[in-house]
This record gives structure tokens, C-alpha cells and sequence, in this order.
């Protein structure tokens, strides 16, 4: 009995899941294209990490991103969500359109990192190059003969002797 009941339900499971299929989402009237989609994707991405890194800064200047970057690529919130469900729905190429900014990222963290790689090489040489001329006064300091104080002068100021022959003393 048992047995017959797991295989009832096993039926019904397969039969329930094989009605849910998805269907394909319709085609939008002025779609994104595949190119145009990278970089809104890719310009979503950096605001995100920009996001999560100022959240505050962001939120102090009063900027919405995503409103940013529907007008900088001329689209609205409707038309990308229907154009990203549309290329969602095709694996293939919604895996090549993140391909695509994941690429694009790669070659920008590249490219930054190569930027600070070289401002760190032009700060150490800097660095290196104050510390030679600091070294080189010091050694001219050793090297510079040393002037003897008079008895006359404290500090470099000097004092004059005062005739104190004329004077009372109290006793």
C-alpha cells in the first residue's frame, strides 16, 4: 500500500511540473540590442560597486543611479526589465552578453591596476630620491666645519661688557 502511494505521488509530481512549463516571453516592440544591453549591464555593475563601497556619498548627493543610467542610455525602467526577461530567457545569449561585461570588467581592473602600479613606482622613486637629497645635506653638515662660540656670544647674540666700576654695593 505504501508502496503504491509513493508511486501516486511520484505520478503526480511529474505531471504538475511538466504543465509549468515557462513560456517564451514576447519579443518587445523596441527590444535593446545585444551591444547596447553590455553596457547598460556593465554600467549597472559599476554602480552597484560604487553603491557598495559610498552608499552615503550617494545617498548625501541625492543621486538615484538607476535613473542615471536609463537616461545616459536613453531606455526606461520598463523596457530593460521586458529586454532582460526576453534575453534571459535565451541562455546562450544572455550568458554571452555577461561574458561581455565580465570581459569588459576584467580589461578596466587591468587597466587601473596598471595606473596604480605606476603611480606607486613614481611615489617610491620620489620617496627615494628625497631621502638621497636629505642624506646629502646631512653629509654636507658633517662636512662643514663647526664654529666656536666666543665667550661674548650666547646663541649667536651679542653681549656687551658693562663698566660696573661706578656702582654701590650694599652690604
Amino acid at each position: 500500500m505504501i508502496k503504491q502511494l509513493k508511486y501516486i505521488i511520484f505520478v503526480l509530481l511529474v505531471i504538475s511540473c511538466k504543465n509549468n512549463s515557462i513560456d517564451k516571453p514576447k519579443k518587445p516592440d523596441n527590444l535593446i540590442l545585444k551591444d547596447k544591453m553590455v553596457e547598460v549591464i556593465y554600467d549597472i555593475s559599476i554602480i552597484n560597486a560604487a553603491k557598495g563601497t559610498n552608499r552615503k556619498l550617494i545617498e548625501n548627493a541625492g543621486l538615484v543611479p538607476e535613473d542615471y543610467i536609463y537616461k545616459k542610455h536613453n531606455i526606461d525602467s520598463l523596457l530593460f526589465a521586458l529586454s532582460n526577461e526576453y534575453y534571459a530567457y535565451n541562455l546562450k545569449t544572455y550568458e554571452d552578453i555577461y561574458n561581455s561585461v565580465k570581459i569588459k570588467l576584467e580589461k578596466d581592473k587591468n587597466h587601473f591596476k596598471t595606473i596604480i602600479e605606476t603611480e606607486q613606482k613614481i611615489k617610491y622613486s620620489l620617496n627615494k630620491i628625497r631621502k638621497s637629497e636629505r642624506d646629502s645635506l646631512r653629509k654636507i653638515g658633517k662636512l662643514l666645519p663647526k664654529k666656536k662660540l666666543n665667550k661674548d656670544y650666547i646663541f649667536l647674540i651679542p653681549i656687551k661688557k658693562i663698566d660696573t666700576s661706578g656702582l654701590l654695593i650694599r652690604q
